[in-house]
């Protein structure tokens, strides 16, 4: 009897716990090959002239990869890496290995999803099933309150809602072996990683390492988001897991700040279920093209605002900021120079390691004025509102 061979093809789920694709894949078949594509489509230049993917960024993500090959090779597995198209390469991997299927997670904005299908169509040819989980969301798209169609708009009522009559599923155990077919190919990894900072500080262990660090301290306030969105961005936590941890770990001293960072995980699944039941309503403006001059003075850090200044260096060196920061600039960009927030939303997806398409848009659409929670948007009021709070000899 011949053996079952899984291919399973990691995006932004760089993980092996609570991982059901990966569990599905090992508890189905024999062997599975793991594979995760550098798509050279995520390091080119967009219309606005930026990278979609920005230094930082792009050594973030290969520093995940690599703490999650070796993850994968503790356990017996391995991760082949390549640079390329998936669409092209993977068919090739299939018909070598002669996998029966290819597992992923579902992606939902239009890039990722164009991806999919192109990578659907090109195993149709070859006689293989692409197989769609769900697997990024705090609560499971089956398990909400009302179909994708009839989602609130308004964000406190889908919160309010979804917390009441929904819940959010236990984890997935963590894999103990990944049994790989014998004689897989060895990939050499396609990008020279810069060692210089520690291992530790990227995959699974250090988002864990940062979950607890964060229960421990005395106040954990909004902007900690900020220090474990990297993580989810790239799946490297799952974000049920960071809830039942939170969850399971509140305190008197702690319970406000984590409420508040509860509160960004079901904003992160507010802005997907957007996405999804309005195709790419985050990625359209109604705002003018972007004037050269005024776009690069912001871009670097050169205006006649110092503190965003400051902020716009700081993000520029080292791809974080926390949300009231992310605020500030925004807001300047868009009620200051009059710009077309789709280019400061695209500098961030340049610019930010944390980036994810339904969350960055969403955050700009609404700081525009344009998202689809009329209650949750911005508009020149409050950003005067924000300049009143700010230093008077910089306004």
């Amino acid at each position: 009897m011949s053996k079952k061979v899984i291919l399973v093809w990691f995006r932004n789920d760089l993980r092996t716990h609570d991982n059901e694709v990966l569990q599905s894949a090992i508890q189905k078949a024999d062997f599975i090959i793991p594979v995760y594509i550098f798509d050279p489509r995520y390091y080119q230049e967009n219309k606005f002239g930026f990278k979609n993917t920005g230094e930082f960024r792009a050594d973030y993500i290969a520093q995940t990869v690599f703490s999650l090959k070796e993850k994968l090779q503790s356990l017996g597995g391995d991760l082949l890496t390549y640079e390329g198209y998936p669409e092209q390469i993977i068919p090739q991997l299939v018909q070598k290995y002669d996998a029966d299927e290819v597992y992923h997670h579902r992606e939902v904005a239009k890039r990722e999803t164009d991806i999919s299908e192109l990578v659907e169509e090109e195993l149709w040819k070859v006689k293989r099933n692409l197989r769609h989980f769900i697997g990024h969301t705090l609560y499971h798209k089956e398990d909400l309150p009302f179909p994708i169609r009839d989602i609130p708009n308004d964000f406190n009522t889908f919160r309010k809602k979804v917390a009441k009559e929904s819940f959010v599923r236990g984890c997935i155990d963590d894999v103990q072996v990944v049994n790989i077919p014998p004689h897989l190919e060895k990939t050499v990894f396609p990008f020279d990683l810069d060692f210089s900072q520690s291992k530790s500080d990227f995959g699974e262990n250090a988002a864990n390492a940062m979950l607890k660090k964060l229960v421990k301290e005395t106040e954990v306030n909004m902007e900690s988001y900020t220090e474990l969105s990297p993580y989810l961005a790239l799946g490297v936590l799952s974000p049920a897991y960071t809830f039942h941890f939170l969850t399971e770990n509140i305190n008197p001293k702690n319970k406000k700040g984590i409420n508040v960072f509860l509160e960004n995980l079901m904003l992160r699944d507010y802005f997907r279920f957007m996405l999804k039941k309005y195709p790419n309503c985050y990625f359209k403006s109604k705002g003018k093209s972007p004037e050269h001059a005024a776009l690069a003075s912001w871009t670097s850090g050169d205006t006649s605002n110092s503190v965003v200044n400051t902020l716009i260096l700081q993000l520029n060196t080292t791809g974080r900021l926390t949300r009231r920061e992310r605020e500030i600039v925004a807001m300047h960009l868009i009620y200051e120079l009059n710009e077309d927030w789709l280019a400061g939303a695209a500098w961030f997806e340049q610019q930010l390691i944390d980036y994810a398409p339904a969350t960055i848009y969403g955050f700009w659409a609404h700081i525009a004025e344009q998202g689809t929670s009329i209650k949750n948007n911005k508009n020149i009021a409050d950003w005067e509102k924000v300049k009143a709070e700010l230093p008077k000899d910089v306004v």
